[in-house]
């Protein structure tokens, strides 16, 4: 699923190509894209109106549009929004978008999972967002006293914490792992019980994942695309996630893979030890005719 990165990324593309474009024709080729509003509903909201600004909160990319309309996209696993000049639409096309200069911007989604609502005023956007998404990582809000506030009393996973949109938004399975490793700590440990120098690396761990991964202008695994196609390279510059089998960069041991929130997930057994109260139990051997 594209992250922070790579939905920045699209829209640092998006901005300067759609910004004070008119959209001439709106058609909702999946219902399912916008349910349950219906389709002609979604287009009669956006056709006509020029649109002001692209802008991100966490994963959702964000097209303002004039009279205080705005349109708020979730690619998921698969979504891709692609910019073209060519009138045929590619398979898996879920929405296009004519705009006045000729061009078109499509919802391009395989697994059909990638979504899309029309909210009507600010006071409708900041509501969407106020109950779904946390603080953004890469904002001055994000200093370490936020993310210690955050953590306090908390039994769950740091990696759970961290893939939790209502706590920190826009951060995945990638960016944690490749966070984690950087900040020397198990997936596993209780993010409460995190000392002061951890949070502190914590937070220090996940802006420079990010921001690597902006730099590369995101990670193509599967099927995220830029804008035009291409495809990112922060999958060249992975430090742990997918590596598997290989060594690693720090210490020279086997990077393994195990389970941790749901997600296959990357560490290395050295450099990120498993703490104590996530050991996996053993059963304790009972004397020989006992029941």
């Amino acid at each position: 699923m594209p992250e922070l990165p790579e939905v920045e990324t699209i829209r640092r593309q998006l901005a300067p190509a759609l910004t004070g474009r008119r959209i001439v024709d709106v058609r909702v080729l999946d219902a399912r894209w916008c349910e349950p509003a219906p389709p002609e509903a979604i287009e009669d909201a956006l056709r006509g109106r020029r649109i002001e600004s692209a802008g991100r909160r966490g994963k959702y990319l964000i097209l303002s549009l004039e009279d205080d309309v705005h349109l708020v996209m979730h690619l998921r696993m698969t979504g891709n929004l692609l910019l073209t000049e060519d009138p045929e639409n590619p398979p898996h096309t879920r929405v296009a978008v004519e705009l006045d200069d000729g061009t078109r911007l499509l919802f391009v989604d395989v697994r059909r999972f990638g979504t899309g609502d029309v909210l009507l005023g600010g006071d409708a956007l900041d509501e969407y967002f106020e109950s779904r998404l946390g603080v953004e990582p890469l904002s001055a809000d994000f200093t370490a006293d936020a993310l210690r506030a955050l953590a306090k009393g908390r039994k769950q996973p740091v990696k759970a914490f961290l893939l939790n949109q209502e706590r920190i938004a826009g951060v995945g399975n990638i960016y944690a792992d490749e966070a984690l490793f950087r900040a020397k700590l198990h997936p596993l440990r209780q993010v409460g019980s995190l000392k002061r120098p951890q949070i502190e690396a914590l937070r220090e761990a996940v802006v420079e994942a990010l921001e690597l991964g902006l730099d590369s202008k995101g990670a193509s695994i599967d099927d995220y695309r830029h804008v035009d196609g291409e495809r990112g390279s922060f999958q060249d510059r992975f430090l742990v996630y997918s590596r598997a089998g290989e060594q690693c960069v720090r210490c020279g041991s086997t990077i393994v893979k195990l389970r941790a929130a749901g997600r296959g997930t990357y560490i290395c057994p050295n450099c990120q030890r498993r703490p104590r109260s996530a050991q996996p139990s053993r059963r304790v051997p009972q004397p020989r005719g006992s029941s």
